[in-house]
Formats: C-alpha cells, sequence, structure tokens
C-alpha cells in the first residue's frame, strides 16, 4: 500500500516553500485579521449548549476522490453554525483535497463567532502566521507525520500568536508527543497510511490522553449512536465532515443529524 502520509508531506514542503517566495512573513502581518483575537475551540467544544461537533467542509479526498463539487462554502458552513456546531473545520490542502485559503476566508467573512480550524498538513512555520492571516482560530498538527521536536516548536509557535493546538494521534506512543502548548487531542479512526477506518481506536486511546486536554473523536462518524458512544468514552469533541459532506444537502443532513442527537439525548 502507498503511504499517501509520506506523499502528501513530501509535496506540503514543496508547496510551502513556493508560498514563502510569493507572499512575505511582514504582508501576512499587515492582514487584519492577523490582528483578531482567537476564539478557543476547546472552550466552545465543553459548552454544553453546542453540540460538540466540529463540522468539516471538504470537497474531495485522496481515498473517495470527488465528494461534493456543488456546494458553497458560505451556505454549508453559515448552515453548520447556525444548527448548533461547535466549531467548523475547513480544508485548505488543494492538490490532495480540492481546498483553499480562500475556502476558509469565505468561512471566516460568513461566520464571525464561532471557532475555525485550519485543517492542513502543518510542517512549517508559516503555514502557521498564514492560518492566522486568513482568519484561522486552531492548527491542526499530526502526529505521524512529525517529530516530538517539531510537534513541540510549532506548537509553542502557534500559542505565541493566540492560535489553540489540536494534535491528531493515530497510536499510544504518539501521546507522548503531547505537549503544554496543545489544547486538544484529535484521534483519527482512520489509518492516514492506508485510509481504512477503525472506529473503536478512539475508545481504546480514550483513558490514555493527558488529563486537562480536550479530547477529539475524528473520522468513521456516520451516526447519532457513534457520538452517544464515545461522550461515554470521555470525548468531547467529534470531527465529522465526509458524512455531511456526502449529502446531496449538506445543510439539511447536518440539521437533521443534530435534531436526531438531540432528541437522543433527552432519553
Amino acid at each position: 500500500m502507498k503511504n499517501i502520509l509520506t506523499e502528501i508531506v513530501a509535496h506540503k514542503h514543496v508547496e510551502v516553500a513556493a508560498r514563502k517566495q510569493q507572499r512575505s512573513v511582514d504582508e501576512l502581518e499587515q492582514v487584519s485579521w492577523f490582528k483578531r483575537t482567537p476564539l478557543s475551540l476547546a472552550h466552545f467544544l465543553q459548552d454544553p449548549a453546542k453540540t460538540g461537533i466540529i463540522a468539516e467542509f471538504k470537497r474531495r479526498s485522496p481515498s473517495k476522490g470527488l465528494i461534493n463539487g456543488d456546494v458553497t462554502v458560505q451556505d454549508v458552513t453559515m448552515a453548520y453554525t447556525r444548527y448548533g456546531a461547535s466549531g467548523l473545520s475547513v480544508l485548505t490542502d488543494e492538490k490532495f483535497f480540492g481546498g483553499s485559503s480562500d475556502d476558509l476566508q469565505q468561512a471566516r467573512a460568513a461566520n464571525n463567532n464561532i471557532p475555525i480550524l485550519r485543517k492542513d498538513f502543518v510542517v512549517d512555520e508559516y503555514q502557521i502566521l498564514e492560518a492566522k492571516a486568513i482568519g484561522a482560530d486552531v492548527i491542526l498538527l499530526i502526529a505521524e507525520c512529525l517529530s516530538a521536536r517539531e510537534v513541540a516548536s510549532l506548537a509553542a509557535f502557534a500559542h505565541n500568536l493566540g492560535l489553540e493546538v489540536l494534535l491528531e494521534v493515530h497510536s499510544g506512543d504518539q501521546l507522548e508527543k503531547v505537549t503544554d502548548h496543545i489544547q486538544m487531542v484529535g484521534v483519527n479512526n482512520r489509518d492516514l497510511t492506508t485510509f481504512k477506518v477503525d472506529f473503536n481506536r478512539s475508545c481504546e486511546l480514550a483513558p490514555q490522553i493527558p488529563a486537562g486536554k480536550c479530547k477529539v473523536a475524528e473520522s468513521g462518524i456516520s451516526n447519532t449512536d457513534a457520538i452517544i458512544t464515545l461522550k461515554q468514552a470521555g470525548f468531547q469533541g467529534f470531527l465529522i465532515g465526509e458524512h455531511f459532506m456526502k449529502q446531496e444537502d449538506p445543510p439539511r443532513a447536518f440539521e437533521n443529524f443534530v435534531t436526531e442527537l438531540a432528541n437522543k439525548s433527552v432519553q
């Protein structure tokens, strides 16, 4: 099985080097959004009035190809916000996921009062400066493709900019990379080297996540029963993208999902 993650990261280094030539750090720091005070996703996830769902805007993926090419980022993200998402996640990787920085900027312009995660493969401090300039509140660091030293350095850099960090892990040994500057730990049920989903992974790793870190389950969540199970395992956040995006009407799909979840939570 070809390791897709290795291919993505190799391309990301080339892409970032090119972007540094196009736009200087000084330019990024002059953008008005760079001066805004970021919102806390960890805080929003723990708000009992919200769903705990981080709802994602994702057009395509390496494993599924095109998921949805017909909807606009404004319509989808505004519906996610309206119906109780705790946060938004926007893919900004272009080559493999069909996203862009412009998608996140449009989401930010349409949604003032909800935290936004920049979903990308961060390998360089420059991407964290970019994240702040395009209106993100949170960055994703993937333990699988970064050394412990890189995770610590990038998380500290984000912290100094006022951004939160979601560290994505896939195995127990990767939890050793968690630092004080990481607010949330996400367990990805999808193996990033093979893209297969194993839903039990979150429940197995939950007790090992360091105390005081907000627990987020990622990938493979396609029904409300899964969220109830994950809540019982101690998770406060649930990153869901494909399930809503693959529907013809993602806003309606999200609304129905939230209504069903609320009904089950009351029982």
